[in-house]
């Protein structure tokens, strides 16, 4: 009978994508798609669900909540701690001006330059140069309509053609403090700093490349082209966050410059992770703003902003995780990812083409739902078991899929960055998406290739 769960869990893994499609609530959607796996399971007389060095409750239908708990304990204490942590640190930063500023000494440069094509190639590397400080892609993306899209508008390129680059500036997140990297680090068994200097840092370096390349010749030909039916652009609505002393610009960069230095990478005697770091430096944030502006308790109530941040971040993404990884437990239980590893196996396919078919799913997933965390962190997990399988590197297949979640998110139309730089730029957004499928599906290739070049 066990030979049936292979088949539910097609079943119930193409209900779910379908739910997905249909924009029912994603975290509901994966959590009872792991609860049917698992009643399937235990009705099929196959209960051995529950995560290693958890005890049973002598009754297997409560066993199934013993796992969720296991796993939303597990999540809220480790990694799912510091994706809320780097979202409260990010809310601050905001709060008080110091992304503004950032972001304002970052694109600075780029009005002197007069060759329009190049500043926009300008503008998409300050963009994804700056995911690394400022991780949300719609964070990042409201900061630079205000403060890059004025500037490309001026120099003569549309304003769709601003848009799009803007739009796919957070393509890939391989910040340290970003959820869907610290996931991958945390899949793979790595420090963040670690994974990102010594992993993420080699596929983005070529990605970035090929995706600028991109941008010059598929912007320009699409303005020259010009048969967009373009509305007037909207006006930008100006940040809220006040007006900061420009060298606040220092507190976004300082928890990555700290965490480099005190690593194995410079100084190894001395460990600070980043909860921490992110910690330390806002505190540090909230006493030189009461010695700036002398009114405590103002500072006080935008300090909160913080733990009110994180709070969201734990509905938002950390829940999200807990769910996809109840899922993940279901598609274990099922024995589904077994026989897709002993099938390429048989054929004679290893990592490189379960990497591709682990991504493409990633992929499609982002496409079709918007939501490269959710697509992502449905299926990393998984990947442990997969290169177990296959005697490979878990970091060779979690960063290609890691680094999809974020360029097929700037390409979909239903993203929610997408849908916010295209009601700037006045136009729809399909007007927007068909100047960034290009670069990103350029930029996703590079990545696999060079996966397969430095980690295969």
């Amino acid at each position: 009978m066990s030979s049936l769960l292979p088949w539910i869990a097609v079943l119930v893994t193409g209900v779910a994508g379908w739910a997905l499609i249909k924009r029912y609530q994603t975290h509901l959607v994966l959590l009872f798609a792991g609860l049917v796996l698992l009643l399937a399971a235990i009705a099929l007389g196959d209960p051995h669900f529950l995560p290693k060095g958890v005890k049973p409750s002598g009754f297997v239908v409560f066993d199934i909540f013993t796992t969720m708990k296991a796993i939303a304990t597990k999540q809220s204490a480790g990694i799912g701690f510091l994706i809320m942590t780097a979202g409260g640190f990010a809310a601050y930063m905001d709060r008080i001006g110091a992304a503004r500023a950032l972001v304002d000494i970052a694109v600075k440069p780029l009005s002197m330059l007069k060759a329009p094509y190049a500043v926009l190639v300008g503008g998409y590397l300050v963009g994804q140069t700056l995911v690394m400080v400022i991780p949300s892609a719609a964070g990042l993306a409201m900061l630079l309509l205000v403060a890059l899209f004025p500037i490309l508008r001026a120099v003569g390129v549309s304003a769709a053609a601003a848009a799009a680059v803007i739009g796919t500036s957070a393509g890939m997140t391989f910040a340290p403090t970003a959820g869907t990297a610290n996931l991958a680090a945390k899949v793979a068994g790595l420090d963040p700093i670690i994974y990102f200097v010594q992993y993420q840092l080699v596929l983005a370096l070529p990605t970035v490349i090929a995706v600028c390349a991109a941008h010059y010749f598929v912007q320009r030909y699409y303005d020259k082209k010009a048969d967009d039916i373009y509305s007037e652009a909207a006006e930008v609505k100006h940040s809220d966050a006040p007006a900061a002393p420009k060298w606040y610009a220092l507190f976004p960069i300082l928890p990555i410059a700290l965490l480099i230095i005190f690593s194995k990478l410079v100084v190894s005697s001395i460990k600070l992770d980043t909860v921490s770091c992110l910690f330390m430096v806002w505190v540090l944030a909230v006493i030189v703003e009461v010695v700036r502006l002398r009114d405590v308790k103002k500072v006080f109530k935008d300090a909160m902003a913080m733990f009110q941040s994180m709070g969201k971040m734990f509905a938002g993404i950390v829940a999200l995780i807990i769910c996809a990884e109840f899922f993940a437990t279901g598609l274990k239980v099922s024995g589904l990812i077994d026989i897709l590893i002993h099938s390429a196996n048989g054929v004679g396919a290893g990592m490189g083409f379960m990497t591709v078919i682990l991504t493409a799913i990633v992929s499609a997933v982002t496409f079709l739902t918007g939501s490269g965390v959710g697509a992502y962190s449905s299926f990393a997990s998984l990947a442990p078991d997969v290169a177990a399988g296959l005697g490979g590197s878990v970091t060779a297949l979690v960063t290609p899929m890691q680094f999809a979640s974020g360029m097929i998110r700037a390409m979909s139309p239903v993203a929610g960055v997408i849908i916010a730089v295209a009601g700037a730029a006045g136009v729809s957004p399909m007007a927007i998406v068909r100047r960034t499928w290009i670069p990103m599906i350029v930029g996703l290739v590079v990545t696999l290739i060079a996966n397969m070049v430095f980690f295969g």
